[in-house]
């Protein structure tokens, strides 16, 4: 439990103050470019993951998991809720940055302790129960934050603080165990040869899947006006359904991995990822693009946790700081970049064009998952 709170903790780096973001840019009206530093405020902590990301995996390996989660924490209240009483944008932007860090050191550790302290099913039951614990967390914290904006734009900063539940159950119930103490530690697992190599490559597709899936976010809003549809209430039905989706789906992946190879679970979750970008880009009614939505929320929850398992099975013991990191840098890499190339293309290619491209490649992508599922059957069968 300690370990999925931690988990929830890192949905809360950039979607918390979304609400706010209108009020900041009328109470900081006087700011030279306050429309654009407002909007920096969101991405400045996916800058702070992506290059602080490999030193959280070094200290991880180095120092221990836990003091690097529980300093992860302390610095995650400190910078989130230093939003409330800074006085301007500039600060405001270096604490984004800061949490950014913090949540750079949270996600490392926290997945090197999943490693550690799990393995087998318990391991694959708990990756699938890490993405329901951001889903369910993201739908909680987002609420909170929507119901403090309407009282002040600063006010949904304070809810950073509730990681303080967070702290105390990590340092009662999260000890650090043997195996993450260095190499040579007995009973830690030597990994496969390429690890490294093999890791850096399930971490590029995961940037890619993010890349993907972030457009839901960061489109969607300007995708439901472009329709002259009521864009809050829309974006706020479609993201709604599709974290809860999404964190019920990844509750079964446990079960899903006892009975099905990663290749077929990577299969029927780009299928239903491209199913989902398929119907939204038949920019149909209302109820059919939430439809979409909920399907890509599915498919999203279901590959997630994979990436998770296939690095941590991967991984030395000594090294799943590092793989960590990894991981983290990947996720984040993959929402920073996903507007720079989703907005491009949808100026060329409108929104429909768009959603059947985002379709196509995780079409290719689901392809790709089935025949290696499929050679790997055949092979078995021939032995």
């Amino acid at each position: 439990m300690a370990l999925l709170m931690a988990a929830s903790l890192t949905v809360m780096a950039n979607a918390t103050i979304s609400p706010a973001l209108a009020g900041l840019e009328q109470e900081f009206s006087r700011t030279p470019d306050a429309g654009f530093l407002v909007r920096l405020l969101v991405t400045a902590p996916s800058l702070g993951v992506m290059l602080t990301a490999p030193l959280a995996g070094w200290l991880a390996d180095r120092a221990g998991r836990r003091g690097v989660l529980l300093g992860g924490i302390w610095l995650f209240m400190l910078c989130g809720t230093a939003g409330y009483y800074l006085p301007d944008l500039q600060l405001m932007l270096a604490s984004r940055f800061g949490l950014g860090v913090a949540v750079a050191l949270i996600m490392t550790a926290q997945t090197a302790l999943i490693g550690d302290c799990f393995t087998g099913a318990r391991r694959q039951a708990l990756t699938g129960l890490q993405i329901s614990a951001r889903n369910f967390g993201g739908l909680v914290f987002i609420t909170l934050a929507g119901l403090a904006a309407t009282l002040s734009p600063q006010l949904p900063f304070l809810i950073y603080g509730l990681a303080v539940v967070c702290l105390w159950a990590v340092w009662r119930h999260a000890p650090e165990p043997e195996p993450s103490r260095g190499p040579g530690t007995p009973g830690a697992g030597e990994g496969h040869p390429a690890w490294l190599l093999l890791a850096v490559a399930v971490s590029l597709l995961q940037m890619l899947t993010n890349g993907l899936f972030f457009m839901m976010p960061t489109q969607l809003p300007f995708f439901f006006a472009a329709q002259g549809l009521n864009s809050a209430l829309m974006t706020g039905a479609g993201l709604g359904l599709l974290m809860l989706c999404g964190g019920l789906a990844a509750l079964f992946y446990g079960r899903l991995k006892r009975a099905l190879p990663h290749a077929v679970i990577f299969a029927a979750g780009y299928g239903a990822l491209a199913l989902g970008f398929a119907v939204l880009a038949q920019q149909g009614s209302p109820a059919t693009a939430l439809a979409g939505t909920m399907a890509i929320g599915i498919g999203y929850a279901t590959v997630s946790p994979g990436f998770v398992a296939i690095v941590l099975a991967l991984a030395p013991a000594a090294r799943r700081g590092t793989a960590g990191a990894l991981l983290t840098a990947s996720v984040f890499c993959g929402q920073f970049l996903s507007p720079f190339a989703s907005t491009p293309a949808i100026a060329r290619w409108g929104y429909g064009g768009t959603f059947w491209a985002a379709a196509a490649a995780l079409a290719l992508m689901a392809g790709i998952a089935l025949t290696a599922a499929l050679h790997a059957t055949r092979r078995r069968a021939a032995l």
